[in-house]
């Protein structure tokens, strides 16, 4: 999705990385465009020397982070806040806001558009785990370290609300402020509870309601509320399926009884049921 901020969430970088992915893997770089060096940090002036005649191994994501692995690095693309990458054909002419091509055997580019040029694209020799933009992230919330035992541990000196303790991409990556409402009112839980006051059995809903939602956010291909709409120009619509973000004011659709409301926490807007979330 797209975040009430704009960003693209991981559920539509995933969306991403699994529709440029089958069209790029195992092709060959036949050159590199860049009309636009100037992004949150300049994109490296010998990239276009470094990638021609490679071939791209395979497409992995990271967080929001995509990472295309070749064999003597990685290109590591951010898609800032507006930013979205699109398979076009080599000849298609560039719009006003595509400020990269990467141009692959077949005929095929791989095109970087972002109007607001706060996204990245920066190659990297190292093992891209190392590198200071992903070092420092917490756990995919598909893994297994990612669990109650260590929910519990992390938020016994933590004073503020769960809400902001589920967004901490040093906690876990990828729960953005619509996909965090929409989990903890699956899991029932209040949002601004303190994160140190919930139970190891609670924390244990919670991960499942974040992986159910996340997976189903995924199949739907995003929540797509502003800018971010897939490779092939179709917008998701996992927007349809929220249960309590921007529904304030309407029934809940667990109880039925009791109205939506919306509260400020974190300086981020959050949407609950006062009866199903405790």
């Amino acid at each position: 999705m797209v975040g009430d901020d704009g960003v693209p969430e991981l559920p539509e970088v995933e969306t991403t990385r699994r529709g440029v992915a089958p069209h790029v893997s195992g092709r060959t770089i036949t050159g590199v465009t860049v009309r636009e060096h100037r992004l949150r940090q300049p994109i490296p002036a010998e990239l276009p020397r470094i990638l021609l005649g490679q071939r791209l191994l395979g497409v992995r994501r990271r967080a929001k982070y995509l990472l295309f692995d070749f064999r003597t690095g990685t290109l590591i693309v951010h898609l800032g806040m507006s930013g979205s990458l699109r398979i076009v054909s080599t000849n298609t002419p560039s719009q006003l806001h595509d400020h990269v091509d990467l141009e692959f055997d077949r005929g095929q580019s791989l095109r970087l558009r972002d109007p607001r040029r706060f996204g990245l694209m920066l190659w990297t020799t190292e093992e891209p785990a190392h590198h200071p933009l992903l070092a420092n992230l917490g756990p995919e919330p598909w893994d297994p370290a990612f669990n109650s035992s260590y929910l519990c541990d992390l938020a016994k000196p933590r004073t503020g609300a769960v809400k902001n303790f589920l967004m901490d991409s040093h906690v876990v990556v990828g729960v953005g402020n619509i996909y965090a409402s929409e989990s903890l009112h699956r899991a029932g839980i209040h949002p601004s509870r303190p994160a140190r006051r919930i139970s190891s059995a609670r924390y244990g809903t919670l991960i499942e309601a974040v992986r159910e939602v996340l997976d189903a956010a995924i199949t739907f291909g995003g929540t797509t509320l502003r800018d971010f709409i897939h490779e092939d120009g179709k917008p998701g619509y996992f927007r349809n399926e929220l249960r309590v973000y921007d529904r304030a004011g309407k029934p809940c659709l667990q109880c039925g009884d009791t109205d939506i409301r919306s509260r400020v926490i974190g300086q981020r807007m959050s949407y609950f049921c006062p009866h199903c979330q405790r």
